[in-house]
């Protein structure tokens, strides 16, 4: 798979930088080919937005080898938003929904051969981008998965988790900069909920799944070790409490989302698994019980 996997650049005036994007492309695939190829684009989340984050943190490249489908890891930047940022009003970079759904969707049907059967997928903030920009941009996208993303953004009291969760952060990215003022600017907060927005949503195929409790599970004591060697005893404290309080909060949104598509009667494969933390050892599961749901909708060919 090596072989069929580039690293790009891309120059954009949506972004104050050049971001980078990783392309996980098909057997017999070449930019002549005569065809064109189902599509799935995969977002990071707020500290995992590296292009590089699902290829090094999952077996995703496993598993899309053996299927007929172009596979987009577009950089999610530190806590992205997956929004064009609301800067006071005063709109402008960083553009991340511009550039997104708009100029990598563009580039990889202009220069790659991909076509228009799209499905999206994410973690943390990114899923909840796959899921917000599914329903903002309805049509683009057959199906959308969603791993612990905040799916109510203006349910009572989570802007402000939100701001507490982007304090640590190096650079400013409250929800205020990216979507203004939760109570003054609150119709942009609508424009970009996707629980509010969820009506959009009819007629695309949907996963959501998260923790719920906050409490460590299953997988969660093998990930806490590693995490432990690498960053040390401070790195694992880190992990438990943002990784536990996190996904509690995400937990509350997602069945928040849930319980109103399911009264709107719209369709929804759901996977609220209780004890799990915030972590990849979920979501490297979670990805591969939405993955045949994806290619289903994409009507891609296994090998």
């Amino acid at each position: 798979m090596r072989e069929r996997t580039l690293d790009i650049t891309i120059n954009t005036p949506s972004l104050p930088f050049q971001p980078k994007a990783r392309i996980m492309l098909p057997r017999g695939w070449s930019k002549n080919a005569g065809r064109t190829w189902p599509t799935l684009y995969v977002y990071g989340g707020g500290g995992e937005g590296d292009y590089q984050g699902w290829d090094v943190m999952t077996d995703i490249k496993d598993i899309a080898a053996q299927w007929d489908v172009i596979v987009v890891m577009p950089e999610g930047g530190v806590s992205a938003g997956f929004t064009d940022w609301y800067n006071a009003g005063k709109g402008g970079p960083p553009k991340w929904e511009t550039f997104h759904v708009g100029e990598v969707v563009q580039l990889m049907q202009r220069n790659y051969r991909a076509g228009n059967v799209r499905a999206v997928m994410g973690i943390s903030s990114g899923g909840q981008g796959a899921i917000t920009y599914a329903a903002r941009h309805r049509g683009l996208f057959r199906y959308a998965a969603c791993y612990s993303g905040i799916l109510h953004l203006t349910k009572p009291g989570i802007s402000s988790l939100m701001a507490l969760a982007d304090m640590n952060s190096t650079v400013d990215t409250s929800p205020t900069i990216k979507w203004g003022d939760p109570v003054r600017d609150r119709g942009n907060w609508l424009l970009h909920d996707p629980y509010y927005l969820a009506g959009n949503l009819r007629g695309t195929g949907l996963y959501i799944s998260s923790g719920t409790t906050g409490k460590a599970g299953p997988l969660d004591a093998k990930f806490a070790d590693v995490l432990e060697q690498h960053g040390g005893v401070t790195g694992a404290l880190q992990f438990q409490v943002v990784g536990g309080v996190g996904e509690q909060i995400v937990g509350i949104t997602a069945k928040s989302m849930i319980d109103r598509l399911k009264a709107m009667k719209i369709p929804v494969t759901t996977h609220l698994y209780g004890d799990g933390m915030h972590n990849w050892a979920y979501w490297n599961r979670e990805y591969k019980l939405a993955w045949p749901l994806i290619m289903k909708a994409l009507q891609a060919r296994r090998y």
